[in-house]
């Protein structure tokens, strides 16, 4: 495992645009004795990236998209900054030094980008949760081959992390993902069927993407996470739960065998798992309002309904199946969440789509190297493209 050195630390952030990489460079503007930036890296929000660039002054800024090149050439001339555009100009930042990498490039685009800077044996702190689902023994196999380290962002997977004892994994009994239970924790089917692209969006705890939003609606989220906890902490899926706890405080809990268990609290904002990354092994100060139990006054807890939460269901079959099966899951459920956002099928529609697409698709694929996982992905999204216009026709 890399144990990063005290000093100022460079840090490479894949997703700068995003919420967790806006986090990101809000703290790290907050200290800047602390760390400086080797290279930004977004997709569409050229606007937010220039501006980022100007403020922070990285070596490399990069557009995911080609066509954004010459707008950052124009946009930034003057500071003498390199600038890229395009997937291999991506994967280029991300093998750059730096001490750090956040990765936080939303859904399966970020595991390319994600191999590089761990194929470099970089400490990764780790949004992407696509990546470990999509090639999760791809992945921890080539972090152990390269002596690269993997710091879990996600609130959840950093709170196992912060009370995870590596050292007596064999005296652990379960890790309990918590869950916010999402806008329509309560709501019932019919209100689901009815629910809007704005409903689905409107978190009541935490600030996050369209894309996540509904995935936490859905708890597709959850069952993302699932599989991402199984190859972060080598845990089988049997021994890996889900708890609905709608205040958002504990984020994650651990049990031992003794029957211990051992919890991480906080504020639900994403700036304190993001701190932990970004300071580890050290700690730093963050703005987030500080934790008033008393205030709260109380803690609930419930199981997930799996009749109105289907993606639960599909989530723990994948991982299962194994094999390919997980990467048809996410890339299927990646094409359901923008066809719903796009108002082309609907709520309901999107855990329909993922189920039909992994029954057709499962079986069909391999995930033995990269170029299995990334052919899974595309034929899933092909066929899955093709669910969606069946049930918006």
């Amino acid at each position: 495992m890399v144990v990063m050195t005290e000093g100022k630390r460079r840090l490479t952030v894949l997703g700068s645009t995003g919420s967790v990489g806006t986090s990101t460079l809000d703290l790290v503007g907050r200290n800047p004795d602390r760390f400086e930036i080797a290279a930004l890296v977004a997709h569409r929000r050229l606007d937010v990236l220039i501006e980022q660039a100007r403020r922070f002054r990285p070596a490399l800024v990069v557009s995911a998209d080609p066509a954004a090149l010459p707008v950052l050439r124009d946009a930034l001339s003057d500071l003498g900054i390199a600038v890229g555009a395009g997937q291999a100009a991506v994967n280029e930042a991300a093998a750059m030094p730096s001490d750090l990498v956040m990765a936080a490039i939303v859904g399966a685009a970020g595991l390319a980008p994600t191999m590089e800077a761990v194929r470099r044996g970089a400490v990764v702190a780790l949004a992407n949760k696509e990546s470990l689902v999509c090639a999760g023994e791809l992945v921890t196999a080539a972090v152990a081959m390269h002596g690269a380290t993997l710091l879990p962002v996600d609130s959840e997977h950093n709170a196992i992390f912060q009370v995870f004892d590596p050292a007596r994994r064999h005296r652990i009994s379960r890790l309990i993902l918590t869950a916010s239970g999402g806008p329509f924790r309560s709501a019932d089917q019919d209100a689901m069927a009815r629910a809007t692209p704005a409903e689905a969006v409107a978190h009541p705890n935490w600030s996050m993407g369209a894309k996540i939003s509904v995935d936490s609606a859905t708890m597709m989220n959850k069952g993302l996470e699932l599989i991402e906890a199984h190859h972060l902490f080598a845990m089988p899926e049997e021994r890996i739960d889900i708890l609905v706890h709608p205040q958002s405080v504990i984020h994650s809990l651990v049990e031992y065998v003794d029957g211990s268990v051992l919890a991480q609290l906080g504020s639900p904002d994403m700036r304190v798992p993001i701190a932990h990354a970004l300071a580890w092994p050290d700690r730093m100060e963050t703005p987030v309002a500080r934790l008033d139990l008393a205030a709260i006054a109380r803690l609930t807890f419930e199981p997930p309904d799996p009749q109105r939460f289907p993606a639960l269901r599909l989530a723990r079959h994948a991982l299962k199946c194994g094999g390919a099966a997980p990467t048809i899951l996410n890339a299927a459920n990646e094409i359901a969440v923008a066809a719903f956002l796009s108002r082309r099928i609907g709520f309901l529609d999107i855990a329909a789509v993922v189920e039909q697409v992994i029954a057709d698709c499962a079986g069909n694929f391999g995930a033995g190297c990269l170029d299995e996982v990334m052919a899974a992905d595309q034929a899933a999204r092909v066929r899955a493209e093709a669910v969606v216009l069946r049930r918006a026709s």
